[in-house]
């Protein structure tokens, strides 16, 4: 189990990590293309092409993860390449941390440890071809009731005359594309079952392909979500309905179970919620953060008022006339008035 738990680590990590070297590779690049010069171009670039063979790389380690554990375990555990993302960037790309990150990265990495401990082995359950078809119908039945709500949310914004998009639409697109890559490691789960049980080995490439198109159709959702929304509420359903995905379709799909012992399965599901909790407060940091520092400082705020309420009000007090005083003063000029009229 914990071999598995490290491939999975490393995978996700040279996949995220891989992702950001070839986009700050491409920075100098020209826009990608198949002529010759332009694909020169990308091989000659260092940072580009170390890029890309760590993504492959992470993928070929995932795979092979995915064929030693279950899903309901790798998939939650590849959530923690944000985490290995963002220390990444903070020692590489000298990006600042704030203390929300770190508690992240360290929910995060408990929760890798709690499903390590607390996953278990388990014997593959029997499977059926027809598994395939009644995942892609239950896929299928999903986004339309997604899309459904999506076009009902579009058109009262429309009607309302709203420019920006709904948190709604944001929700709904980071959940499509999120199912979409939970469903990709499941299928590939699926054919390397397939080859355990003895059936033909058509289908593992036959899985594969179908997983790599549930992943590029991930990623197509994902990117419309990030175009027109925020990128916080698309990133964050996204890795937790990757999750959630991941672990529900293992269970019901591919015969994967909770752990029996009492002890295992408190540590499996403690480690699972450490890790989505990780993941939010990661791609959510920068706003919780200033939410914070916003309370913290009406905190201050109304403290000092309350503290120099009473002294302010005393010392109104005290600068005020009083009514005697005013009647005092108006008397001695009249007096003064009065006698200067005598004198002359």
């Amino acid at each position: 189990m914990w071999e598995s738990i490290v491939l999975t680590v490393v995978a996700t990590a040279g996949n995220n990590i891989g992702k950001i070297l070839q986009k700050k590779g491409t920075v100098i690049l020209p826009p990608f293309s198949f002529k010759f010069k332009v694909l020169r171009s990308y091989a000659m670039n260092k940072t580009w092409l170390t890029g890309f063979v760590m993504d492959i790389f992470g993928a070929l380690l995932m795979l092979r993860a995915l064929a030693l554990a279950p899903v309901s375990v790798i998939q939650p555990v590849s959530g923690c390449g944000l985490a290995i993302l963002s220390i990444f960037s903070h020692f590489y790309l000298k990006e600042v941390m704030n203390a929300v990150d770190w508690v992240g990265i360290t929910l995060a990495g408990f929760g890798t440890i709690g499903v390590g401990a607390g996953g278990e082995e388990q014997e593959a359950a029997a499977l059926s071809i027809f598994h395939i078809p009644w995942l892609a119908f239950a896929v299928f039945i999903l986004f339309i009731l997604l899309n459904g709500w999506l076009r009902i949310r579009k058109r009262q914004r429309k009607e309302q005359e709203m420019m920006e998009y709904d948190v709604v639409e944001e929700i709904i697109y980071g959940l499509e594309s999120g199912i979409l890559f939970g469903m990709a490691s499941v299928i590939s789960k699926m054919g390397f079952l397939f080859l355990e049980q003895g059936f033909p080995k058509l289908l593992v490439p036959l899985c594969l392909i179908i997983s790599v198109c549930s992943s590029g159709t991930g990623f197509y959702y994902q990117t419309r979500g990030l175009k027109h929304g925020r990128a916080i509420v698309v990133s964050t359903c996204a890795a937790v309905a990757s999750i959630l995905t991941g672990v529900l379709a293992g269970m019901l799909a591919l015969g994967e179970r909770l752990p029996s012992a009492p002890k295992a399965r408190l540590v499996l599901l403690l480690g699972w919620l450490l890790i989505i909790l990780g993941v939010i407060l990661l791609v959510g940091s920068t706003r919780v953060v200033r939410f914070l520092r916003l309370n913290s400082q009406r905190f201050k705020r109304t403290s000092v008022d309350k503290n120099h309420g009473p002294r302010r009000s005393a010392a109104s007090r005290i600068r005020e006339p009083s009514p005697t005083a005013v009647i005092q003063a108006a008397t001695l000029n009249h007096l003064l008035a009065s006698s200067s009229k005598e004198k002359a």
